[in-house]
């Protein structure tokens, strides 16, 4: 008689885990809806909007590293001794938020960004810097939001992150509803003071349900290696790097659409079918945790559920490309026009590669950190970056009317190239090892 088998894993299991977190990835686009909505009734939306716009998308550079504490504390965090050494690397990292925060609020820095960089006129700049004021703050709790999401989705509590985002919403909307009634949507700083407001909301709820799972598991697991920050900064530090090489995309991507033929109709078209592919995608972005919570107790069912999955992003992109579903939604919901419609259509259809590929990069990374060989991810990344800039570049040069599709072509042949170093690297892996490991090693 053999020992006893561990139990097999079902796939109730598996979407009791993973819709939950499925649902909370796409309600939040609803809240950048609520904020863009109301700023809209102001006197000035698009003077308001833009000053709100450009310091959101400098948040969205800061709050990368915040982030990245879901997956590092998801995937080595089994015990308390492995939490306090998680939580002294947090506060690192949340420590240089604010310096950084800082430095572009209260000293030059910021001036040069806007003005410089993003190109702004003089009469925006301090408004701009009054919003990232408050906007600053954001990564902070998003940063405690993130380390306690790790323990609720280790733990398997994963409904209590589409009850945070739920709560998140019901009080950015009750929020949103105060100011216009009283008429004081007059600047950028409402809809950093709302989104504020929202994400102050969720982290609480998130460190509320995480406290009071981390009194149910133990002081040390035996099996556990996980003892030291430096343990800890290892697995996080190459996920750092990654992130920091993929923040040139999306700067590169819009540089290059205003060398096509018609730059203002590439760069909507592009927009549009990119908020469309991100809504559609950010559903299944989570399959990377099926991966760390799953693979190791029974690796065929996680297989065969990530196939079942896979090609759902595809089909529904396809849908809204290929039937009139995609028109009459565009035209209907988002108001767009004739023109513009078909260009959107055009470069959606070119999306549909990345819809292929993101759920195979993604459970690819998903076993690479499972593995604890995040350093992979830098060359994954790098290989993102060099194989979207060759494309843009060639794109431009051979076929500018292309337009949005350069866009769409090159992001999701990067995705395509980082995807394939990522399956490579696990290729060579599985040669030299018949299984994974029991667990991961690290330097002590």
């Amino acid at each position: 008689m053999s020992s006893i088998e561990q139990p097999r894993v079902t796939y109730k299991q598996l979407l009791t885990f993973f819709i939950p977190l499925g649902i909370a990835s796409s309600l939040v686009t609803i809240s950048h809806v609520i904020i863009n909505s109301t700023l809209a009734r102001s006197a000035n939306p698009e003077i308001i909007i833009a000053s709100y716009a450009l310091p959101l998308s400098i948040l969205g550079i800061t709050e990368r590293p915040a982030v990245l504490m879901r997956q590092t504390c998801s995937a080595l965090v089994r015990d308390r001794v492995s939490f306090r050494a998680m939580s002294i690397i947090s506060w690192y990292i949340l420590a240089a938020i604010m310096l950084l925060g800082a430095l572009i609020c209260y000293t030059p820095v910021g001036k040069w960004v806007f003005l410089h960089f993003f190109g702004v006129e003089e009469s925006l700049l301090q408004p701009m810097v009054d919003v990232y004021k408050i906007l600053m703050f954001v990564s902070i709790f998003s940063g405690l939001r993130c380390l306690y999401h790790g323990i609720i989705i280790f733990n398997m509590r994963t409904k209590w992150l589409t009850i945070g985002m739920v709560i998140r919403l019901i009080a950015m909307y009750v929020l949103s509803l105060y100011f216009i009634h009283t008429n004081q949507v007059d600047s950028g700083k409402v809809g950093a003071i709302i989104f504020l407001t929202g994400m102050v909301v969720e982290a609480a709820v998130s460190v509320w349900e995480g406290r009071s799972l981390l009194k149910q598991i133990p002081e040390k697991k035996p099996d556990h290696p996980i003892e030291k920050p430096k343990q800890i900064f290892q697995f996080y530090r190459p996920l750092l790097y990654s992130s920091v090489i993929a923040v040139i995309v999306g700067p590169a991507i819009n540089a290059f659409l205003g060398k096509t033929m018609d730059f203002q109709l590439a760069v909507a078209a592009f927009a549009i079918a990119g908020s469309l592919t991100n809504l559609v995608q950010s559903f299944f972005s989570y399959i990377h945790q099926i991966v760390l919570n799953f693979y190791r107790k029974d690796s065929q069912t996680v297989m065969r559920f990530t196939l079942m999955l896979a090609f759902i992003p595809g089909l529904l992109i396809a849908m809204l490309a290929y039937t009139p579903l995609g028109p009459l939604f565009m035209q209907n919901v988002m108001g767009v026009n004739e023109r513009l419609m078909h260009a959107s259509l055009d470069t959606l259809r070119v999306f549909m590669i990345t819809t292929l590929v993101f759920p195979w990069l993604d459970f690819g990374n998903g076993m690479i950190m499972l593995r604890g060989q995040t350093k992979v991810m830098v060359w994954s990344q790098a290989a993102n970056v060099t194989v979207t800039l060759i494309s843009l570049v060639l794109g431009v040069m051979w076929s500018p009317g292309w337009n949005g599709m350069i866009g769409a072509l090159a992001q999701s042949l990067g995705l395509a190239a980082e995807a394939a170093v990522v399956w490579f690297v696990l290729r060579e892996l599985w040669k030299t090892s018949d299984k994974l490991p029991e667990r991961m090693t690290f330097k002590t």
